[in-house]
């Protein structure tokens, strides 16, 4: 009899627990997030490429990757710096260079049946009021955009999707853009990964802990009756 009262009890922390693990999992998006380098630091930017007017000698960087938001994002790989990615682009009049690494991210982030290509740089030689866009596709082409001019695709790459979200490192639930989605022309907000499932996690994950205590306590008492 008292094992018939506790499985019901048992079974619900445990599923509970399951709950917990499952939300601490938070969604993440596959898109290209946009950098600016100053020094040896890449920084998020702060606004999209298609509005970004980059220096002459100013360093950007893309990376293709998952991530859930700006706080999350993997900054694109290597030590290049304007020196070393112009040194055999001549400076011209009227015109100006802007170093670009494009980094096309692992196999583990790449959508199924796509390689990402190695990471290159460029230096692009654009008129003086030229976006960071505008450089990008003089030396990355074909460039494939979304609604809300999200940048997809650099250099063809990847074939398919453009910021589907990617469940637990799994494929995406869904090919449509959400709510929630702001990758590279807009920056993703900070914010989201602190309202959604790390706290929800916590909450259920207290709530299977108590449960599984009340059942123990239960059980206690029930043999104790039972002596």
């Amino acid at each position: 009899m008292t094992r018939r009262r506790t499985f019901p009890l048992m079974l619900a922390a445990f599923l509970l627990l399951g709950f917990a693990t499952q939300a601490a999992h938070a969604a993440g998006y596959r898109y290209w997030s946009f950098w600016d380098r100053t020094g040896t630091t890449w920084t998020y930017a702060t606004q999209g490429p298609a509005t970004a007017v980059p220096a002459d000698g100013d360093v950007q960087g893309f990376r293709f990757a998952v991530s859930e938001d700006s706080a999350d994002a993997t900054k694109p790989r290597g030590t290049a710096s304007f020196a070393t990615v112009c040194a055999r682009t001549p400076a011209a009049e009227g015109r100006k260079r802007v170093a670009l690494v494009i980094d096309f991210g692992t196999a583990q982030d790449a959508p199924s049946g796509e390689t990402p290509p190695a990471t290159r740089t460029a230096c692009a030689v654009v008129s003086q009021d030229a976006t960071t866009a505008e450089a990008l596709a003089t030396v990355a082409k074909p460039l494939r955009y979304g609604t809300n001019a999200l940048l997809c695709a650099i250099a063809g790459y990847p074939e398919a999707g453009c910021g589907e979200q990617v469940a637990g490192g799994k494929e995406p639930t869904s090919p449509q853009k959400t709510a929630a989605q702001k990758p590279s022309a807009e920056k993703p907000s900070a914010e989201k990964k602190d309202s959604g499932g790390p706290s929800v996690g916590l909450f259920a994950g207290a709530a299977a802990v108590a449960a599984l205590g009340a059942a123990a306590v239960w059980q206690a008492r029930r043999r104790g009756n039972a002596r």
